[in-house]
């Protein structure tokens, strides 16, 4: 990969990331709701009775205390019956209370990309409440092409055709990306040729390298997806909690199968009513106000290991950071993984301090030491951060994949797929998910604003959505929630969210029939799992006891 195209990958993985049924049913009683409208069930079509009729078998996971499963959903669900199917991973953690249990409790943990099974058996389950987890087996699942999917996304070559590429088309692709670094605010003509060929040569690798897949890996159909996992669970309806991208799968499945619902928590949330340059303009906007808040609270989680004695101080470090690396890539050790690309340009070092506005209260003291190193001359650590932010799972067991080999669609085997393919998985349902323009112009167009909105964190984000300008076409558009018949949905926003603004979690609330807020007060990304005690009993009464959480509900 060169450098512009880790450019454009890095940025992407910036603006994504870093998600059944209880046995007693019923919802909340639905007063704000209106009827459904009268469309005929998406799953009661009988090419996907054999679908619809699985059942579970569970096996103990290679981690102590989890069991694990394997669903098929069909890979076209306009063609369910072509034989052509995805191979999905999931994983349980049992209730701990059994004698309580009220049935199973999926999530999703973002991304798009975050793997769910891989999640759970890291311990995800100990993000829920106790009262969640005595009560719900607790779910999480691989997304379509995600993780330990079969078949996955990758956007990388296989080693062995790395290895056979011939030296004369490695020096032609070498000779396509100018010398240097790619700005963060590309005003020339050169800058920007540079910027939409690297994100040309991105969307063709993924073209290349995942083929027929990318058109069917967006969030409607892995919505499809959770529906045919909820009947494999044995649930008559879906409880469900999804974090960041989690609850635009968690809309998407409550706007297809509202009567499915039975209680459904959207932390983190994203307004799928915004077009793509508006969603580029609030979540850059959100990260700017994050470092803001970085400069002016860092001594308060931070103390001594600040960068500066003053907000001023550390801002204008940063921004020194990011004129060094503009103009050429900060040193780093020689282990680094930045070392092969000369040290880290300036969008590694916008992302690795963004990833650090997830979670203040872990990554504020190490991101303070990685800039005062950096400063000095040496980014090594501040590399380790944004190598630390990236989203990925870890692998799933190559007994199993060699098990389901035969459903993979079209070759009889499926692409190599690197360790970690949740850049790519990042990168195919996002530009998939949200229509993009197919000339450069609206891009163009697109960056004075973004400056002036949210500096280079906006300008870098337009540029990042360059890649989605070559990418294949979905069907989604931005749409109000249409979901009649919902029960009430819990949406939890928090106020300082740099990834997901609070702004939309009030958006998407009011776009709910009957939609409930529950308002954060605080720094980073999500709220529910991080620890705040007011946060943990409204969400855990809501999913266990159907609660509803009062209008202006605060934390």
């Amino acid at each position: 990969m060169n450098r512009a195209t880790r450019a454009t990958a890095t940025a992407l993985a910036l603006l994504g990331a870093l998600s059944l049924t209880a046995c007693t049913g019923g919802g909340l009683p639905d007063k704000g709701a209106a009827k459904a409208p009268a469309t005929a069930d998406p799953a009661s079509r009988s090419d996907l009775r054999p679908f619809y009729g699985q059942r579970l078998a569970w096996t103990d996971c290679a981690t102590d205390g989890y069991e694990c499963a394997r669903l098929t959903v069909p890979l076209d669900y306009a063609r369910p019956g072509n034989g052509r199917t995805f191979v999905l991973p999931v994983a349980r953690a049992a209730a701990t209370g059994p004698g309580k249990r009220i049935g199973s409790l999926v999530f999703n943990p973002g991304g798009p990309g975050a793997a769910g099974a891989g999640s759970l058996e890291e311990g995800m389950d100990e993000a829920f409440g106790a009262a969640a987890r005595a009560r719900f087996d607790i779910v999480g699942f691989d997304p379509r092409g995600v993780g330990g999917s079969v078949p996955a996304l990758t956007c990388e070559p296989a080693e062995e055709e790395t290895e056979e590429e011939p030296a004369a088309e490695e020096a032609a692709a070498a000779d396509e990306t100018p010398d240097g670094v790619a700005p963060l605010y590309p005003r020339t003509e050169a800058d920007r040729s540079a910027a939409a060929a690297g994100a040309r040569t991105a969307a063709e690798d993924c073209e290349k390298h995942s083929g027929p897949i990318l058109r069917h890996v967006g969030t409607d159909d892995a919505a499809r997806d959770l529906d045919i996992l909820r009947a494999a669970l044995g649930e008559r309806k879906l409880t469900y909690l999804g974090w960041s991208y989690g609850t635009s799968l968690g809309t998407s499945y409550a706007e297809q199968f509202p009567r499915r619902v039975r209680a459904m928590v959207l932390d983190g949330a994203i307004d799928p009513s915004l077009d793509w340059r508006q969603r580029v303009l609030s979540q850059s906007a959100g990260f700017r106000r994050s470092v803001d808040d970085y400069a002016e609270r860092c001594a308060e989680i931070a103390g001594d290991r600040c960068p500066g004695r003053t907000p001023g101080e550390i801002r204008a470090l940063i921004e020194r950071l990011y004129q060094r690396a503009e103009r050429e890539p900060l040193p780093v050790a020689e282990d680094s993984s930045y070392a092969e690309y000369g040290g880290m340009d300036a969008t590694a070092v916008l992302d690795a301090v963004s990833m650090a506005m997830y979670t203040p209260e872990d990554q504020w003291e190490p991101l303070s030491e990685a800039l005062r190193e950096a400063d000095r001359g040496d980014a090594t650590k501040l590399g380790a951060l944004g190598d630390e932010g990236e989203t990925g799972s870890e692998d799933t067991d190559t007994t199993e994949g060699e098990e389901q080999e035969d459903a993979s669609p079209g070759a009889s085997e499926p692409p190599a797929v690197p360790d970690d393919n949740g850049d790519a998985a990042l990168t195919a349902v996002n530009c998939l998910d949200v229509p993009h323009p197919r000339s450069v112009r609206p891009y163009w167009d697109a960056l004075a604003p973004a400056d002036k909105a949210a500096g280079v964190y906006g300008t870098a984000g337009v540029t990042a959505e360059l890649t989605c300008r070559d990418w294949p076409s979905g069907e989604r558009r931005p749409h109000k929630v249409a979901a009649e018949g919902v029960p009430p949905v819990l949406v939890v926003g928090t106020t300082g969210d740099p990834s997901t603004p609070y702004a939309e979690a009030v958006s998407l609330a009011e776009q709910f029939p009957a939609g409930m807020l529950l308002t954060y007060e605080g720094l980073g990304h999500t709220a529910y799992g991080r620890g705040d005690a007011c946060v943990t009993a409204k969400v855990d009464a809501y999913l266990v006891e159907l609660e509803r959480v009062a209008p202006g509900a605060t934390c």
